[in-house]
């Protein structure tokens, strides 16, 4: 992995502080940047160009999504992690929305802060563990799902039911098809998606109406 820089918006001057010092010491993050608002980093975004960004979504004035939005408006391929102190499943809805990559507790150990970071740089997605086990429970299928026109109707069903956490033999059992044919739809929406994992293809059900959280 090639090193690049941080940037750490948060408004809580502590845990900024206390954050940056734990990421610094990562030997691939070059360097880390710090604002403790939205504002703040916009301003310093062109000069700066940070590799990743980790975006408080509660903040004073212009809020993490709010930020998330206007960033991505000027670097769409701009890389960044939702931190928040509440697994919110409406926080997270709007900051898939907003085009984040991520999402993290702020009360995440480090292996979970460095899974984050790998994956996201990478190019995948990423949930929390708590977050992703609370999404997954509170999930609903949308009365009228505005459909992407590049899945099939049992491609949606198995879509459905993997963002309801179930297993592929579960989901076979369930629709009474074979493992095997579950397994290949599975691989299909994660090509036709562009999503490398479970947090990705949930990701994309939240974005593009088949599920509401």
């Amino acid at each position: 992995m090639e090193a690049f820089s941080v940037f750490l918006v948060d408004d809580h001057k502590l845990f900024r502080e206390g954050m940056s010092l734990l990421l610094g010491n990562l030997p691939h993050i070059s360097r880390v940047y710090e604002a403790a608002g939205g504002n703040e980093f916009l301003a310093q975004l062109d000069e700066l160009k940070p590799g990743l960004v980790f975006m408080d979504i509660s903040m004073p004035g212009i809020d993490g999504i709010q930020t998330t939005s206007r960033a991505l408006a000027i670097y769409p391929d701009l890389k960044i992690i939702a931190l928040s102190m509440y697994a919110d499943e409406d926080y997270y809805t709007r900051m898939i929305n907003a085009g984040a990559r991520g999402f993290i507790l702020k009360n995440s150990g480090m292996n979970d802060v460095e899974e984050c970071i790998r994956n996201v740089i990478s190019g995948h997605n990423y949930f929390s563990p708590e977050i992703l086990d609370g999404i997954l429970r509170n999930i609903s299928r949308k009365a009228k799902p505005s459909k992407p026109g590049e899945l099939s109707e049992r491609e949606i069903e198995v879509l459905y039911r993997i963002c309801q956490g179930m297993s592929n033999q579960e989901i076979a059992d369930l629709l009474r098809i074979s493992k095997r044919t579950v397994d290949k739809h599975r691989e299909n929406l994660l090509l036709k998606t562009d999503s490398k994992n479970t947090a990705g293809l949930v990701m994309f059900a939240i974005r593009n109406g088949i599920v509401e959280v």
